[in-house]
């Protein structure tokens, strides 16, 4: 799979954000094996939520050199989609999560993430073991 793209969540940018030891995380274990990562314009979103003012500066001139997917009328139409089967199922998600899922799904990305838990849930969405 090197070269692949995958859309990685906002956990793993998180992870190496918070770690020391940055090559003891799930990012640069990607990279090592080849990957390309990009993330989402909702992970995005959540980066910068979520920083203080001190560290929107790191969080710009990271995000600079990677792709940022948009959600998109694609994706919208994605997520609906899964929105429907999850409440089907009595299952939903976080809607940033949802949001992510599809834009994924849309773009046809393998996805990344320390939160399997609730991803697992959405049929198509082809997760990095």
């Amino acid at each position: 799979m090197a070269g692949k793209v995958v859309l990685v969540d906002t956990s793993i940018l998180i992870d190496f954000f918070r770690k020391t030891d940055k090559t003891k995380t799930q990012l640069i274990k990607l990279v090592d094996n080849g990957y390309l990562f990009s993330i989402s314009t909702i992970t995005e979103y959540e980066i910068f939520v979520g920083a203080t003012i001190a560290q929107n500066a790191y969080w710009k001139e990271f995000l600079q050199r990677i792709i940022v997917y948009p959600f998109d009328t694609n994706a919208v139409t994605v997520a609906v989609d899964i929105n429907n089967q999850l409440k089907q199922k009595r299952k939903q998600i976080d809607i940033a999560d949802l949001f992510i899922a599809a834009i994924a799904i849309s773009n046809n990305l393998l996805f990344a993430t320390l939160n399997k838990k609730h991803f697992e849930r959405i049929d198509g969405l082809k997760i990095l073991e």
